[in-house]
């Protein structure tokens, strides 16, 4: 007797574990759909931020380099490093005033000022793409385990029906390959949005610290630039 096989007869036969599983690819798939959308936007708003750098140099003042920088930066790259800079101007012309400690030069202070916000910048860069690499290393095998209890069931069944053909064998262990494969289906996006946010990333950060080497030599001629 023919019998028709696919992923509606094996999801009527599903067991809560394998159901579960599904129900846990299906919310890995969403997640990480969403961050793929996310870093896309959010990568086009970097690189757009990057443009604004020649009206930041062309600006008549550094407040109002300052000003132009923040409107085009919803981000907060690369304006949290000018703004800071521009807050500890006055220190190098009159360090007595400052707030900081006497024993730490001006130079020093944006310096720490700089790579705090380099660090601030990177973070939110990266932020998502932890969740991207563990979803694409851990969905195939969440897939695999549904298969593996999948099969086992379907061995069991079959098994107890007291008939071991090809054609009794070939359909449960089919349909219980479909976890593997969504697995998959899971984990590839993931994988490759991983590694190209990754790479994307690694291109904003080197032009951040560009412009924060560039604005400490501008601010501090002659001092070692932030590394």
């Amino acid at each position: 007797m023919n019998e028709a096989f696919g992923f509606e007869h094996f999801w009527t036969q599903a067991d809560t574990l394998i159901r579960a599983d599904a129900y846990l690819l299906f919310a890995m798939s969403v997640v990480s759909w969403f961050l793929i959308f996310m870093k896309t936007w959010g990568g086009w708003r970097a690189r757009h931020v990057m443009r604004a750098l020649d009206a930041f140099w062309a600006a008549g003042s550094l407040d109002d380099a300052v000003a132009t920088l923040r409107s085009r930066d919803p981000d907060a790259l690369l304006a949290p490093l000018a703004a800071g800079a521009a807050a500890l101007s006055s220190t190098f012309a009159a360090p007595e005033r400052a707030g900081a400690a006497r024993w730490t030069r001006p130079d020093d202070q944006l310096v720490r000022v700089l790579r705090e916000g380099i660090a601030k910048a990177t973070a939110r860069l990266e932020a998502g793409l932890t969740v991207l690499a563990s979803i694409g290393a851990t969905a195939p095998f969440i897939g695999l385990l549904g298969t593996v209890w999948g099969i086992y069931h379907a061995l069991i069944n079959i098994a107890s029906s007291g008939s071991l053909s090809i054609d009794k064998v070939a359909g449960p262990v089919g349909e219980a390959l479909i976890m593997t494969a969504m697995g998959l289906g899971v984990a590839i996006p993931a994988v490759l949005a991983y590694n190209t946010f990754a790479r994307a990333n690694r291109l904003v950060v080197l032009q951040i610290d560009g412009f924060a080497r560039d604005l400490h030599a501008a601010l501090c001629p002659g001092a070692a630039s932030p590394g």
